[in-house]
């Protein structure tokens, strides 16, 4: 997946970074966590102070339109974003930590049969 930013500014009064960028990927488009991942390291932040608001794709394209939102502290976060957007950049995580121990537990399983 490769980043380009298109427009990034500095929000003063809502202690953020807001950042307009376009994705080029191939295959399925990313998950919001892989997008927060990728533009939080671009930016020296830590993936916990991202939320990535929207990823738009277009038909038929490998690119997307993405919008991300950097706060300066975890706690500006949660008291400015909504709890089902803060939701919803979370949840993809926890989903995919349960996949990963589903695969360590499907080994597991095949290790014990040999």
């Amino acid at each position: 997946m490769e980043v380009y930013v298109e427009k990034e500014r500095y929000n003063p009064l809502l202690k953020r970074k807001e950042v307009y960028c376009r994705l080029s990927f191939e295959g399925k488009t990313p998950s919001r966590s892989e997008v927060r991942a990728k533009i939080a390291g671009l930016m020296n932040a830590e993936p916990e102070r991202a939320i990535v608001d929207y990823i738009k794709t277009e038909f038929g394209k490998t690119e997307a339109r993405c919008y991300v939102k950097i706060y300066d502290t975890v706690e500006d976060l949660q008291k400015i974003e909504e709890e089902h957007i803060i939701e919803r950049n979370r949840v993809e995580e926890v989903e995919e930590q349960a996949e990963e121990g589903k695969e360590q537990a499907k080994e597991g399983a095949e290790a014990a049969e040999e």
